[in-house]
Parts: structure tokens; C-alpha cells; sequence
């Protein structure tokens, strides 16, 4: 053998160890993220199955297309507020808690959880804005409520332009809560729902949201609501009927854009004074009010959930807005 060969084969086996320990590296980290995706998926459905035990009931179930709907009623005043949340909001109830405390008093809070949300069913309906809102009716039906002001936060504005339209005889008047406007810029994107689904499935949307930070630190809400909160977040964020929903807004807001509020309906948003994630956030609820006969539009210093730090003020403008509107 020349020493040319001799060299080739030397350089030969040597890329053949290094390719080995290369691949046994690789096999050795495949192995890794199949045990530690193993560990997760596991925890996750151990977890969900300990909390599925601790969930506490509240509010009442209302039958609604053979399935159960959960509302939340608390006050007796004459006049009815009905709460309907934003999207994702997993315990809508629990999360209005303070602003069906101060509204309360004066009023008769009635705080829907739609389906997928809180303590309500899930179902397999498409959640076009058309399916949601009928439900959302057929609920207040049920509870033979027919007259009453309509509060919704976020993606709530969508729903509730439709809403109005279709019952215009029982909605005295629309609050939107930092609520969503159908020609906001950027609602046509097209979502990840599959990459969502996979995170809820494999049990690493839990990991994420314990490295999250708490989003009830520094709110006034008690320690056992908080805990309530955070179980159900666990159960109901990104659900197949939330993702389901989530594929919709794009086809939702499209809908909604030929919709305008009722010039005679009373007509008042409270939304954040410093919305830097969408373009002309205030001239856009301005547009909404300007041929109401009655329309205001409040600014609000705080965070998109304006009910977390400002339900005092919300409950306060309100109940002012309405007495101007008599």
C-alpha cells in the first residue's frame, strides 16, 4: 500500500468516527426531546386531571342547543347588564368579578360564558359571529330576560354590532370595554391554529404560561379566584372550540364591516387612551358614534382588560352615560 492510500484510508476512517459521533449526538438529543415531550404530555394530562377535581361550580347552567351554557347573575337592580366577554377569556365570570361588584349594587349583572368558556360546554358548532350570538340569545331566553344593556370587552364589539342588529328591541344600549371596531387594521391575517393545537395537545402551552409570569399579579383579586382563574385558563385556552373561534375572527370581522350600530341605540366605548397595537384606535370607535343620537367615547388610562384595574370608573361612567341617555 503507497503512502497516498495508507493517508486516504487513515482520512477515511477518521471522517468515519467523527460522522459516529455526530450521529450518536443527534440520536442522543432526538431521544432527549422525545423523553422530555414525554414528560410534558404526561404532566399535563395528570395536572388536568388533579384540576378538573379542584374547579369550583358558580353561576347556573341554561340549556342552549342540548348543551349546558354557565351564567353568572348577581345584583337586583330594575335595570339588566348583560357581559360578554373578549376572546380567550377563559372564566368570563371570574374575570368580570370586579366589575359585577361595583356594577352590582345598582344593577342586574348577567355574565355570560359562551361555549368553550368557564363552566360552559364545549361544542363542535362552527363560531361564526351568526352561531354565537344566537346562542348568547337563546340563553337570555331561557332566563326570560328581554330587556337590557349590552357589555362587551374586545372581540364582544364584533359580536355585539351583529348582536343589536338582530335585536334591536331588547338591547337599550351597547358598552364596549377596549371592544374591537370590524375595519381595524390587520384582523385578516391568517392565524397559526395548527401550531396552537399542537401546544395545548402536547402539554407545552402549560409549561409556557407557568414561565409566563402571573397576569393576576399586582390585581385586586383574591388568591382563591386567581387560583379558580388559573385552572380554567389551563382547561379552556386554546380548546378546540376556542380554536375554532380563533379560525373565524378573520371571516368574523369581514362580516361585520357592512354592520353599523342603531343611530337611536345608546352607544358608549371605554377604551385604552394609548392603544399602540392598532392604528387610529380612538378615531376608530369616534367613526362608530358619529350619526349616534347618543354616542360617547371615554379614554381610559390601563391595559386592554380596563375591568382588571378600572372597574370603579367603568361602573361609574356607566351609570352617569345612562342617566344622560333617559
Amino acid at each position: 500500500m503507497t503512502q497516498t492510500e495508507e493517508k486516504k484510508e487513515k482520512n477515511g476512517s477518521r471522517s468515519k468516527k467523527i460522522r459516529n459521533i455526530i450521529l450518536k449526538i443527534l440520536g442522543a438529543i432526538v431521544i432527549a426531546i422525545i423523553l422530555f415531550l414525554g414528560i410534558v404530555y404526561i404532566t399535563n394530562v395528570i395536572s388536568s386531571n388533579s384540576e378538573a377535581k379542584k374547579i369550583e361550580s358558580y353561576g347556573q347552567h341554561v340549556s342552549v342547543d342540548g348543551k349546558n351554557m354557565n351564567v353568572l347573575i348577581q345584583g337586583e337592580g330594575k335595570e339588566t347588564i348583560v357581559l360578554i366577554p373578549g376572546f380567550g377569556t377563559a372564566a368570563p365570570a371570574l374575570d368580570f368579578k370586579l366589575l359585577i361588584d361595583e356594577l352590582s349594587p345598582y344593577y342586574k349583572v348577567v355574565a355570560v360564558e359562551p361555549f368553550g368558556y368557564g363552566l360552559s360546554d364545549a361544542t363542535e358548532k362552527e363560531r361564526t359571529t351568526e352561531n354565537i350570538v344566537s346562542e348568547i340569545h337563546e340563553a337570555l331566553q331561557q332566563l326570560n330576560i328581554d330587556k337590557y344593556m349590552l357589555m362587551g370587552h374586545s372581540i364582544a364589539g364584533i359580536y355585539g354590532i351583529d348582536y343589536v342588529n338582530k335585536y334591536p328591541d331588547e338591547v337599550t344600549a351597547f358598552v364596549g370595554i377596549d371592544s374591537s371596531v370590524p375595519t381595524q387594521p390587520g384582523m385578516d391575517a391568517k392565524l397559526p391554529v395548527k401550531m396552537f393545537n399542537f401546544l395545548k395537545k402536547s402539554g407545552l402551552q402549560r409549561l409556557v404560561v407557568k414561565f409566563s409570569g402571573d397576569p393576576y399579579a399586582g390585581l385586586a383579586f383574591d388568591e382563591h379566584t386567581v387560583e379558580q382563574m388559573n385552572m380554567l385558563s389551563n382547561k379552556n385556552s386554546n380548546s378546540s372550540t376556542t380554536l375554532n373561534e380563533m379560525g373565524h375572527i378573520a371571516s368574523n370581522f369581514k362580516e361585520a364591516q357592512g354592520l353599523t350600530f342603531p343611530k337611536d341605540l345608546p352607544l358608549l366605548f371605554l377604551i385604552q387612551a394609548n392603544n399602540t397595537g392598532v392604528k387610529g384606535w380612538i378615531p376608530l370607535h369616534e367613526e362608530q358614534i358619529k350619526d349616534s343620537v347618543h354616542g360617547k367615547v371615554i379614554t381610559m388610562d390601563g391595559e386592554h382588560y380596563l375591568h382588571h384595574t378600572l372597574s370603579k370608573e367603568i361602573a361609574e361612567d356607566v351609570r352617569a352615560f345612562m342617566n344622560e341617555a333617559k
